[in-house]
């Protein structure tokens, strides 16, 4: 899973974002790359290949700074992992773009641009976009429509974050298929593929919808959709804390979020739930039809259970017609029925205070024990 962090500001972006691309880590990537529109005008591009400790080492070797910026962390899909391969992927004219997604029709658009007496330098699906962009940016003298004219002839999922050294003051997003965020600031905005990258700097998001393509300024920012018409995305405050990227206690991101399952649970359900039973404004009419799957969700205080009949009665309501309740984390039990089967989670200790564990359980009796 591909990561995008980008900023336009009146400060170096170069911190942001670094800070970005590491929390952004728990996608799994094998590379990372930064291009940043200096004060001067000139693009500065570093790329390496593993962890993001390895581009922060290049960057002490050959520091580079600016107000506009974008970066990347890549998982391999078209080329090997390799400097080369690496985001972002720069046209001429030091236009920059970094990519999420896979463009189906790359060989094709690689082909003309070919013909258009473009040259390529890596293997990715990425580069030919980059070049295309170019190529309309000629045409049309615009890097927004530029993207605009682009995304219409791309086959496939993409979210794209493009800078130019010829016009400085704006990143151009798209998206289809891969979520894009914008993160608003005062005097500066930000763009990623994900919340938790933007934590640090702001708690205000916008979401693109499936095919807009977004003008992101430090003064405001223009949105189309798929249709060419401007559109305004509402803007939301995020709960999140700036940790919740991070992996805290635990050895690594799959054990975090293990752990962090019965809060999720609890906290989805949270406002989702009046007088015992599931809202169906915020399910749906099919809300009873779907939760006939669900047992129940259980968070208690006390011993773990493995019935439902032995729930406490003060903590037992009804939803979709199945006993549930929730309360604080501590012991969690979560029921799914499907297929005739059950399954039950619990987190208990045992009385001797033994380190916590995790039982997976049938309607009575364990099935095995795994030790946090």
């Amino acid at each position: 899973m591909c990561g995008i962090v980008g900023a336009v500001a009146g400060r170096d972006v170069v911190p942001l974002l670094i800070e970005g691309l590491k929390r952004l880590e728990y996608r799994g990537y094998d590379s990372a790359g930064i291009a940043v529109v200096g004060a001067d005008g000139q693009m500065g591009r570093l790329r390496t290949v593993g962890k993001v400790r390895a581009l922060e080492d290049e960057l002490a070797a050959t520091p580079i700074a600016g107000p506009l910026g974008i970066a990347h962390t890549r998982w391999a899909t078209h080329g090997a992992p390799s400097e080369r391969n690496a985001h972002p992927h720069i046209s001429r004219d030091g236009l920059a773009i970094v990519h999420n997604g896979i463009i189906e029709n790359y060989e094709e658009l690689r082909a003309e641009l070919r013909n258009a007496g473009y040259s390529f330098d890596s293997e990715t699906d990425t580069e030919v976009v980059a070049h295309r962009i170019h190529f309309h940016m000629e045409r049309l003298g615009d890097l927004y429509k530029a993207v605009r004219a682009t995304v219409i002839e791309l086959e496939g999922a993409y979210a794209l974050a493009v800078i130019s050294q010829r016009d400085p003051s704006k990143v151009i997003v798209a998206r289809v298929g891969c979520p894009v965020v914008i993160g608003l600031g005062e005097g500066e905005n930000f763009v990623a593929s994900d919340v938790a990258a933007l934590l640090p700097v702001t708690r205000r998001f916008m979401f693109l919808e499936e095919g807009d393509v977004a003008e992101v300024r430090r003064d405001g920012i223009v949105t189309v959709d798929r249709e060419g018409k401007k559109v305004t995305r509402a803007a939301r405050v995020s709960e999140l804390s700036p940790d919740a990227a991070e992996k805290g206690p635990y050895q690594h991101f799959m054990l975090k979020e293990i752990h962090e399952q019965p809060r999720a649970v609890g906290d989805t359900l949270q406002e989702r739930v009046a007088n015992g039973r599931l809202l169906e404004a915020a399910f749906g009419p099919a809300a009873a039809e779907i939760f006939k799957q669900v047992e129940g969700v259980h968070i208690s205080p006390a011993a773990p259970v493995s019935t439902p009949g032995s729930w406490p009665a003060t903590l037992s309501s009804s939803i979709a017609g199945c006993p549930a309740a929730w309360r604080s984390p501590a012991n969690t039990v979560i029921a799914i029925r499907s297929c005739r089967r059950s399954r039950c989670w619990s987190r208990y200790r045992s009385r001797a205070r033994r380190p916590i564990r995790w039982r997976r359980c049938g309607w009575a009796s364990s099935l095995g024990t795994w030790q946090r």
